[in-house]
């Protein structure tokens, strides 16, 4: 039998040994994981009964056959869960599904609130140029945006960079509203020196038939008339009753029943290679006081870790190769979870919550003097999150930073403080007295970054895929912003392409790069949430 080694249990890694060994029983295939856990960036992290999901992922696609495959690990909830129950909310469900209340292998159908929190007041998330906006910005203020939009969509700019990409689809005064401090916060860079290639992939612009539609409409309308023309699937997201680490680990479950392998606290340290073929890889324990190297000899390498590590870890690389790799860079992420007894936010929409919290899973917080980027409200995930959600409020409060820097080196306490000072200063919290506790998680390597040497990564993979038993697969494997569904297209490809030897490999680059993003569908197109 052929040896198959994927290098990390995130979706991508997950995915692809599962598909693999479902098609055929012609590989030995194992998957490396240097962290003790499956998952990646997309597992939950449970601490004292509480779970968190880390970075918050929605389960949404346009792509039928991830839908599928979700289902095939957790069906969809056929009963309602428990604060749809206790709130008499109406749920649309298939029949025949599981009861959440019973059963814990379940997909959860969620509704979807996210909003801004910008100078303490709520905005519409994505930006939208409503009522809502104007009444929160104000008539001058308004003017200005408004002015300022039309100016470009009259005459728009050459696209050289991130913000260039943001001024042409919003103008100069949503852009520094909205866009331009965030952008700088999750970064750590200005938007002049980013790639327009990131917003491309992952921003939808406003237009001016949108935002006549948004102002008249309604008030002609009213806000509950539906529109027969366009219907928005992004009002709602599928989730696990227990966060996204659970589907991961029940994939990976079914996976080593059909004989692959998965072993834990391995990190690769080095890829051995001859002529333009993978024959080995070194591997390390990172759980043993003495560290135990190991050669395990290789047929085909699926690669989910970060193209800085893989290039660092061959042999006989070009020296232009290794400074393209050296120098693509990355955003680290740290979520400070807050278990508190109530928030100083009210409920003013017309969604109810267990005790009246407000409704959004992910607030994202853009006064360029709060260094906090999202807060996560893990209640309106899923109620199955948090160990008393009639009682408590769960919060990830998300940080970005880069590793070894300042705040990548601050103890849990100074984070936790931390958190609670800007939830003070943004009104949110009342006291310290309110936090019943607390728990920090870091994340190296989050976010691939779209500036530095990223301009020169075609380079990179052309070199790479001259080794035709290498396929790069992932958000990081492929140092492309993916989302959840992405690196599982991804993936789906890698193992069409081995059971066609070779025959798709270049497909695998080119998933997640049109320049589109849905926030709506037409009739009969599925749309994606950007996550």
């Amino acid at each position: 039998m052929k040896k198959v080694i994927i290098v990390g249990a995130g979706p991508a890694g997950i995915t692809a040994g599962y598909e693999l060994l479902k098609r055929t029983k012609e590989y030995d295939v194992t998957i490396l994981e240097e962290s003790n856990q499956i998952g990646g960036l997309s597992r939950t992290v449970c601490y004292n009964g509480n779970r968190m999901d880390i970075g918050g992922h929605r389960f949404f696609s346009k792509d039928e056959r991830v839908l599928q495959w979700w289902q095939e690990i957790l069906p969809l909830q056929g009963r309602e869960a428990m604060d749809d129950k206790l709130l008499k909310r109406q749920v649309p469900l298939p029949p025949g599904g599981p009861d959440p209340e019973t059963e814990d292998a379940v997909m959860l159908l969620r509704k979807r609130s996210s909003r801004i929190y910008y100078q303490k007041k709520f905005f519409d998330y994505p930006v939208k140029l409503n009522w809502n906006t104007i009444r929160n910005m104000g008539l001058c203020t308004t003017f200005e945006a408004g002015s300022s939009y039309l100016a470009v969509a009259l005459h728009k700019k050459e696209e050289h960079s991130l913000e260039d990409f943001y001024i042409n689809r919003f103008g100069c005064k949503l852009y520094q509203m909205f866009f331009e401090n965030y952008t700088r916060k999750v970064w750590g860079r200005h938007p002049r020196d980013i790639s327009a290639d990131w917003g491309a992939q992952r921003v939808k612009g406003i237009s001016v038939a949108e935002v006549l539609r948004d102002i008249f409409w309604k008030s002609i309308w009213g806000s509950e008339k539906r529109r027969e023309v366009e219907t928005s699937l992004i009002e709602e997201f599928w989730y696990p009753k227990y966060g996204p680490g659970q589907l991961w680990k029940a994939a990976a479950d079914k996976f080593q029943k059909m004989g692959g392998k998965i072993l834990l606290n391995r990190k690769v340290t080095g890829i051995k290679t001859i002529k333009e073929q993978i024959i080995s890889v070194w591997t390390e324990s990172c759980d043993m006081q003495e560290i135990e190297h190991m050669e395990m000899p290789v047929d085909i390498l699926i690669s989910t870790m970060p193209l800085k590590d893989l290039v660092f870890g061959m042999n006989g690389v070009p020296s232009n190769i290794r400074k393209i790799a050296a120098g693509l860079p990355y955003r680290d992420f740290v979520t400070v979870g807050l278990l508190t007894d109530s928030l100083n936010l009210k409920n003013k929409t017309d969604r109810q919550t267990l005790s009246n919290i407000i409704p959004d899973c992910w607030i994202y917080v853009q006064d360029a003097d709060i260094q906090m980027g999202r807060i996560q409200i893990f209640n309106n995930w899923s109620p199955y999150l948090v160990k008393e959600p009639q009682k408590t409020v769960w919060l990830g409060l998300e940080y970005f930073c880069t590793e070894n820097d300042k705040y990548w080196r601050k103890s849990e306490k100074e984070w936790v403080d931390l958190a609670v000072k800007e939830l003070m200063a943004m009104g949110i919290l009342s006291s310290p007295k309110n936090v019943l506790d607390a728990h920090c998680e870091k994340v190296k390597k989050a976010y691939p970054a779209y500036f530095d040497t990223y301009r020169q990564i075609d380079t990179l993979r052309a070199w790479l895929n001259q080794f035709s038993n290498l396929y790069c697969i992932g958000r990081n494997g492929q140092h492309r912003y993916n989302n959840m569904d992405h690196s599982m297209e991804t993936a789906f490809t890698a193992v069409k392409s081995i059971l066609e030897n070779g025959a798709f490999k270049e497909e695998i680059w080119n998933i997640n790069t049109a320049a589109e993003y849905h926030e709506s569908k037409r009739e009969g197109k599925r749309s994606r949430e950007k996550i």
